[in-house]
């Protein structure tokens, strides 16, 4: 038996895959329930998707709880998963070697990712960690902020916002807020201010963003959002056609509870809570959209990008053959490397042009 860490809509899940195909009786048919795995991708690739079998991903949401349960049962839920997601960082630190600090900014608790050899050149990334809006504090996301800020060779600052359901979006958009508005005042400006997100902090960044130029705040150079959870019910074509063929994501009995956790049914439509109901007719940033083929929030992505290019707004649409959902952990593998590069020059592109 070995263990694998699965991204589950940008969380980090520890699950046991038999090391054999394994198959199952359904309806008096023989069914694999391993995934398809694509001869387009890297064998890196090909070897993380032949690893993972239905049964796997499963088995790695048993337990998980309804929205409705008592915080306590949730903070010890979010303390087993916080454990777990901290497993591969010693060998992320030594890889990249970067200085890691605890900080604080207008009052709002963050994590102050550097690269080795950093220098300061005024300008600042703000990183929004995925986790289902229920999971993980921002220590132990780096898998998604450490390769991005040695590749940028910028700092990178990542939100410790108060999870769901011990706050609901309003509180957790505000935190977002109140930090970036912190960095205004640190002198940072915001056209050297860049924003990202990954899965349900795709969300959260892209709702934020929303919500500051409502506010009347002035916006950042960029967003980019890696399998951004940008439509948190259960809409989209691709929930459908990919739910037998996502390795990682599961809507009923998981994401669904999360969703509730962060919101409430009424408002679900809210652009703040499912950021492609926005009226992108008004100002908003250039933002770079990344997504895998394998995932179900491939709809969520496509969704949003023709809400954003509708309304007349910079975007481009980045998809990545065979891959799942937050891909880009996966920091040694090619398909990685390539969208941290294309993250990295959207980024830079924007910096240089304001």
């Amino acid at each position: 038996m070995k263990y694998l860490y699965l991204i589950l809509s940008g969380t980090i899940l520890l699950s046991s895959c038999k090391d054999e195909i394994m198959i199952a009786e359904q309806e008096n048919s023989v069914v694999e329930t391993k995934f398809h795995i694509p001869t387009t991708v890297s064998k890196e690739a090909q070897q993380v998707i032949g690893e993972w079998s239905i049964e796997s991903r499963n088995k790695g949401i048993e337990n998980l709880l309804k929205a409705d349960a008592p915080i306590e049962d949730w903070e010890a839920k979010q303390k087993e998963f916080n454990q777990m997601a901290s497993e591969p960082l010693p060998e992320l630190l030594e890889y990249y070697k970067p200085t890691i600090d605890t900080i604080e900014v207008g009052g709002i608790r963050a994590i102050d990712v550097k690269p080795k050899n950093y220098k300061y050149n005024g300008k600042v990334i703000v990183y929004i960690h995925g986790g289902a809006y229920v999971f993980f504090t921002a220590d132990v996301t780096l898998l998604s902020s450490v390769p991005l800020a040695d590749a940028i060779g910028m700092r990178i600052v990542s939100v410790d916002y108060t999870l769901a359901p011990q706050a609901k979006f309003g509180k957790i958009t505000d935190e977002v807020l109140q930090l970036y508005q912190g960095l205004l005042k640190e002198g940072y400006e915001a056209k050297n201010i860049s924003i990202y997100g990954d899965s349900a902090g795709g969300g959260i960044a892209a709702g934020s963003v929303l919500k500051m130029r409502d506010k009347g705040i002035e916006l950042p150079s960029s967003l980019v959002l890696w399998s951004a959870w940008a439509d948190i019910d259960e809409i989209g074509d691709t929930y459908f056609t990919l739910k037998d063929h996502d390795p990682n994501l599961v809507n009923k009995g998981f994401l669904d509870q999360c969703a509730l956790a962060y919101a409430d049914e009424k408002d679900f439509k809210n652009p703040y809570v499912s950021p492609v109901y926005g009226d992108f007719s008004k100002d908003f940033p250039p933002t770079l959209i990344q997504v895998g083929g394998k995932e179900i929030f491939l709809s969520n992505s496509i969704r949003l990008y023709r809400a954003i290019s509708e309304g007349g707004k910079e975007v481009k649409l980045d998809v990545y053959e065979g891959m799942w959902h937050v891909f880009q952990g996966y920091y040694k593998m090619e398909e990685s490397k390539i969208a941290v590069k294309n993250t990295k020059n959207f980024i830079l592109e924007h910096f240089k042009s304001e």
